[in-house]
C-alpha cells in the first residue's frame, strides 16, 4: 500500500532553513501603527491642544461660537462655566468646553 502514500522523511537538523527574523514578522504591524499615529492620533492631539489654548485665552467681550451653533458674546467667565449673551437681555450659562471657536470682533450685530 506504500505506492498510494508518499513516504515522509524527517528533515535533517543541518538542512533546516534559518528562522525568520521576529522583526520582519511584526513589521506590517509596526507600519500600521505608524500610519495610525501620524494620520489619526497626532492630529487629534494637536486639535485638542489648540482647543485648550483657545479656552484658556477667553476674555470678557469675546464673540464665540458654541458646539450647539449658538453665537454669543462672553459676559462672565468662571473656572468651568461661561455666561454668553445671545441677544439683548438673553444670557445663557454654558460649560467652557462647549465653545468651539472665537469669532473676529464685530461678527455679532449689536442692536
Amino acid at each position: 500500500m506504500d505506492f498510494f502514500i508518499n513516504t515522509a522523511h524527517a528533515q535533517a537538523a543541518g538542512d533546516a532553513a534559518a528562522a525568520p527574523n521576529p522583526l520582519v514578522s511584526f513589521l506590517p504591524l509596526i507600519i500600521l501603527f505608524g500610519i495610525f499615529y501620524f494620520m489619526l492620533i497626532r492630529p487629534q492631539m494637536k486639535r485638542a491642544k489648540e482647543q485648550r489654548a483657545m479656552i484658556a485665552a477667553l476674555a470678557k467681550g469675546d464673540e464665540v461660537l458654541t458646539n450647539g451653533g449658538l453665537l454669543g458674546r462672553v459676559e462672565e467667565i468662571n473656572e468651568q462655566f461661561v455666561v454668553l449673551e445671545v441677544a439683548n437681555g438673553v444670557s445663557v450659562k454654558m460649560q467652557k468646553q462647549a465653545i468651539s471657536a472665537v469669532l473676529p470682533k464685530g461678527t455679532l450685530k449689536s442692536a
